[in-house]
């Protein structure tokens, strides 16, 4: 089911350039709505920029859980330890203008909405706030394009070919 991208007055989607400059200035990100689950995309983003490939701090926000990755899990944005640069949000469509709301409330400087989700409502209060938006795009995948980790046929897995390897004796 594709998204209705309604405008949201006084906001542009931010360019591939921007969205890259955004991306190179943030040290730390809050994912709000992580999951213990490997199959949901937030498990996935999460053990993504966890790894090498992005060089961030990462903080967990799910008030179901308290540790996932052997790291502490807070109910809320306010229960963090400190600031984060980024909120990225895995949550319902319904629930963003609250995740908006709290984003701005404890300072962040940018809110990623992932892929697949937009809302007017929920840009605007960060927009009014002067935090950044970025709507319905998923931040492993962009982080991706930008550092050589994603090319016409998907991510780089340094894999060249799928055939098995013959032990040559």
């Amino acid at each position: 089911m594709a998204i209705t991208h309604v405008p949201v007055p006084g906001w542009s989607e931010p360019t591939a350039a921007q969205r890259l400059e955004l991306l190179e200035r943030t040290r730390s990100i809050a994912i709000v709505g992580v999951s213990t689950n490997p199959a949901r995309p937030s498990n996935f983003v999460a053990t993504y920029l966890m790894g090498s490939s992005a060089d961030y701090e990462v903080f967990f926000v799910n008030p179901s859980l308290t540790e996932i990755f052997d790291q502490p899990c807070y109910p809320t944005l306010e229960a963090l330890p400190k600031t984060p640069d980024m909120v990225d949000v895995f949550r319902k469509s319904k629930d963003l203008p609250i995740v908006a709301n709290e984003a701005v409330a404890i300072g962040a400087s940018s809110l990623w909405i992932q892929l697949g989700l937009w809302s007017v409502e929920a840009a605007q209060i960060a927009l009014e706030s002067g935090v950044e938006v970025v709507m319905d795009r998923c931040i492993k995948i962009e982080h991706a394009r930008f550092h050589g980790g994603l090319h016409r046929a998907g991510f780089d897995t340094g894999v060249i070919d799928s055939r098995r390897k013959m032990n040559k004796r």
